[in-house]
């Protein structure tokens, strides 16, 4: 019995964490249509071709430094991105309900308090009020069904992403700089405080390994769709697709787990596959 909850820690975990991510990222979606409204300021509407040229742009450049500079020489950069990107996150959510001089301070603090002590639990709550902050910004940039085809055309290039290994390249790179956008689940209850410089997250055989990582991308677009539906289509419409982009989570997690034994697997495609339907059905209900 300890056994198979051991096993399915990680997808529970999952399921978990984006729960929560998608409470909070509505909660704040309130707060920042009412922010709006009272101002009366009506966000601009992004195409689907931008995003594609930042992200695919992204990508080629990341890989360059990745395979171009040394660890010893990108730790640095790429910590200092870390922490500027958590803190922006965090000064997101928080400037909805703090003033600014204190959301200011708390932010920064919470950065460089992940830049000293990156404990597991730590680092995932930072990158989970991140994508919620993300979320909630881009969210309102983009119609549900520019949101939609964005994690459909993404949920391609994963797929060929890991078949192809670049994935797991890219990880490993990453985690020699101690850095990594993704969550980190451990097996039990003591790994959340273990020091996120000293997991070993990726191993050669799946089955000695201590912790799960789901990647931040998988969370973060389902949050940007649920926000622009919000906003489109209203709370009810919002829940239904929340609903069916978690069950997408919970199939992906449940094949990865019992099938593929902790084999690397995409989860996107699955969430965003089931965020469609639940998009359909908002459309033609």
């Amino acid at each position: 019995m300890v056994n198979k909850i051991t096993r399915l820690s990680p997808l529970l975990w999952s399921g978990l964490i984006f729960a929560v991510s998608q409470v909070l990222t509505l909660f704040v979606a309130f707060q920042e249509k009412s922010f709006l409204e009272q101002r009366q300021i009506t966000p601009p509407e992004i195409s689907l071709g931008l995003p594609l040229v930042y992200f695919f742009g992204s990508v080629i450049v990341l890989s360059l430094i990745l395979f171009l500079v040394p660890p010893s020489k990108l730790t640095i950069v790429l910590k200092i991105m870390f922490v500027f990107l958590y803190s922006w996150g965090v000064f997101i959510v928080l400037g909805f309900f703090l003033p600014i001089p204190i959301a200011v301070p708390i932010s920064v603090a919470g950065g460089l308090l992940w830049l000293f002590r990156p404990r597991i639990w730590f680092h995932d709550l930072l990158l989970l009020v991140t994508l919620v902050g993300m979320g909630s910004v881009f969210g309102v940039l983009f119609s549900p069904w520019t949101a939609i085809s964005f994690m459909l055309i993404i949920s391609a290039y994963d797929i060929l992403a890991v078949r192809f290994g670049y994935m797991m390249w890219m990880a490993r790179r990453l985690l020699e700089s101690d850095t990594l956008p993704a969550f980190i689940i451990p097996k039990g209850i003591p790994g959340w405080n273990t020091d996120l410089r000293k997991a070993k997250l990726v191993e050669d055989k799946s089955t000695e390994r201590e912790f799960s990582v789901l990647g931040g991308g998988d969370i973060g677009l389902p949050l940007m769709l649920i926000v622009s539906v919000f906003f489109n289509y209203g709370l009810g419409s919002s829940l239904i697709i929340a609903a069916f982009s978690l069950l997408g989570l919970i199939s992906a997690c449940s094949i990865q787990v019992l099938f593929l034994k902790g084999k690397p697997m995409p989860a996107l495609p699955p969430i965003s596959f089931l965020s469609l339907i639940g998009l359909l059905t908002v459309y033609f209900s």
